[in-house]
């Protein structure tokens, strides 16, 4: 569905990735982790064609993203953001509507299937009675789900997230990876996600990526890739891991 082939990013003379690669499945989470600085966010933004790239490729299924334009990207890539960008005044409905531009007519005007789907997706997200409220008068985790809202109201097939569960409550942070995890597998999508939380890779992931320095540390199972050694090179910090006795996936405990 997505692949990157060997990718390096410059900012000036500061190589910020190192022949990066990666393959995206059909109905895949890839869990993206790694320490403040490492290029995570930078991967993403690549990987949306934000960010151009030195060297190396990615391709949406057989074509280049390079070859596309930006809304055939927005038609097949939504990216949810960190919810600092998105402190204006403008309704909740507006701003998920805003999503589906890529969708809409040529003069812009939202059809009765837009605002159906706009609604459906603030309903996934616990938003139902938001849509007239101002997105500056939201809290930060409310913004963040309105964000997700967006997304899932583009009908794109696959979702870049960049810290998702930031500023969200457990129970919605619970709800905001259990909503991707369900659209991955009934929707045949895929979500890149950036999160600094292990135990929620190891619970919805199917892989995770660990960068270090702007190179791929590790990639490969959360079992096999949340271990001891790698915890220990990539974040110097002791942990105790065990099995979560309810889901029997990797659990990370820090030792303080």
């Amino acid at each position: 569905m997505l692949t990157v082939e060997n990718i390096s990013v410059h900012y000036g003379e500061r190589k910020v990735l190192k022949n990066v690669s990666l393959e995206l499945k059909r109905s895949e989470i890839v869990a993206l982790l790694g320490p403040n600085g490492a290029g995570k966010t930078t991967l993403l933004r690549a990987l949306n064609g934000s960010v151009p790239f030195a060297s190396g490729e990615i391709k949406i299924g057989e074509t280049a993203l390079s070859k596309l334009s930006r809304r055939e990207v927005a038609k097949q890539i939504a990216v949810v953001a960190q919810e600092n960008e998105t402190k204006f005044p403008v309704t909740v409905l507006d701003f998920v509507l805003a999503g589906r531009f890529a969708t809409g007519s040529a003069f812009g005007w939202e059809t009765e299937s837009d605002i159906a789907a706009a609604r459906r997706a603030l309903s996934q997200c616990d938003l139902a009675e938001f849509a007239d409220r101002l997105m500056n008068e939201l809290s930060g985790g409310e913004r963040q789900r309105v964000v997700l809202a967006r997304a899932i109201a583009t009908d794109a097939k696959i979702f870049l997230l960049d810290e998702p569960t930031a500023n969200l409550d457990l129970a919605h942070q619970a709800l905001m990876f259990r909503l991707i995890r369900e659209r991955c597998k009934n929707e045949n999508c895929s979500a890149v996600v950036i999160t600094h939380d292990l135990n929620l890779a190891a619970e919805f992931a199917d892989e995770v990526l660990i960068l270090k320095g702007g190179t791929v540390f590790a990639l490969g199972k959360p079992a096999e890739v949340l271990n001891q050694h790698n915890i220990d090179e990539v974040y110097n910090v002791q942990v105790l891991l065990d099995q979560n006795p309810a889901s029997g996936k990797v659990r990370v405990t820090t030792v303080y």
